[in-house]
């Protein structure tokens, strides 16, 4: 069970995305065999093909599992963040919105979270359509800050990161964030998942640009280069999956050029340069990507979700030192 917590999760979100899914595979069959039926195996059977970008079985086995026992209610809210995020990578923002909806009103591990991801899904959508759900992204993202917790003393680090995301929409005339669902994604590495399938990225992509041109069409404001950083950080990502490298390079550095324009969104700028060494890593450059590594690591502190990237930092230290040792570079799993 470990083993396959490892695999699954811990690897893709607080490493490179690179865990041994074979082996978890591996692990998994001789349970799923014998326990066809087993709600926990069937969930890391849907974690599995998740994480190969297989989506449409990936959401059949999620609700497998949610239909396989009825007793532990919070077993369902597991499968219901899966299937959000599932949906969330095909661009199915209303049926992302209907899981974090039934999360929001399900489950208490984190209200804000769960508003303001409703909120962001809503804002992907026309105002026409936004009338079906009785509610407006506006108004959602205005109630995330009053529905913050502490656990233990301490607030969670992704419920921090939607509050200050979602003060922006405290003013009389907010300026919309350009692409709230693809950043969170981010935040949960989901761009190693769709990287596995071309046609997710170019679909990915395609809403970028959308964005990019409607972020070109308004007025300058304090918001713009901290709006323009995250559309070339997200560009990218979906551009180095792509295989057009040099674009990709392009966007990252782009981010690193505008480091002092940005105002809000600090966390962009070690993550481009974290994005950064993974691109070098895949075409050997590995004495750059160290350095990379090395800077993001030491120069910058104080940023959300520091310490989310802190490991993936490291993760790829790792890995960049180890292939610089060898005398050879460890491409990204195809």
């Amino acid at each position: 069970m470990l083993l396959l917590c490892y695999h699954t999760f811990m690897s893709f979100i607080l490493g490179t995305g690179e865990g041994d899914v074979e082996d978890a595979e591996k692990l998994l069959q001789p349970y799923l065999k014998k326990y066809p039926k087993g709600s926990i195996f069937l969930f890391f059977a849907g974690r599995i093909e998740e994480i190969k970008g297989n989506l449409d079985a990936a959401i059949k086995r999620f609700e497998e599992c949610c239909e396989a026992q009825q007793e532990w209610k919070q077993f369902h809210h597991m499968c219901y963040w899966e299937l959000m995020w599932c949906f969330t990578y095909q661009r199915h923002w209303k049926m992302a919105y209907f899981y974090a909806d039934l999360l929001s009103k399900e489950n208490s591990w984190s209200k804000a979270t769960y508003a303001y991801m409703k909120a962001a899904y809503l804002s992907m959508l026309t105002e026409d359509d936004c009338l079906t759900f009785g509610e407006t992204a506006h108004t959602l993202f205005r109630q995330v800050q009053g529905l913050k917790q502490k656990i233990a003393g301490k607030s969670l680090p992704t419920e921090k990161f939607a509050i200050r995301k979602a003060r922006r929409y405290l003013t009389e005339n907010p300026i919309p964030l350009p692409v709230p669902p693809l950043e969170m994604m981010y935040i949960w590495n989901g761009y190693t998942i769709i990287g596995k399938h071309k046609e997710l990225s170019e679909n990915m992509l395609k809403t970028l640009d959308e964005a990019q041109a409607k972020l070109e069409s308004m007025e300058r404001s304090e918001f713009s280069f901290d709006d323009q950083c995250l559309l070339s950080l997200l560009k990218g990502l979906c551009l180095k999956h792509l295989g057009h490298q040099d674009e990709a390079e392009h966007y990252f550095t782009l981010v690193l050029c505008n480091e002092t324009q940005i105002k809000y969104d600090h966390y962009l700028v070690p993550n481009a340069m974290l994005e950064h060494s993974l691109l070098c890593l895949e075409q050997g450059r590995n004495d750059e990507a160290v350095k990379l590594l090395e800077a993001a690591k030491q120069n910058y502190k104080n940023y959300s979700m520091e310490s989310r990237t802190q490991f993936r930092i490291q993760a790829a230290l790792h890995k960049a030192k180890g292939a610089r040792e060898n005398g050879v570079y460890v491409p990204s799993s195809p």
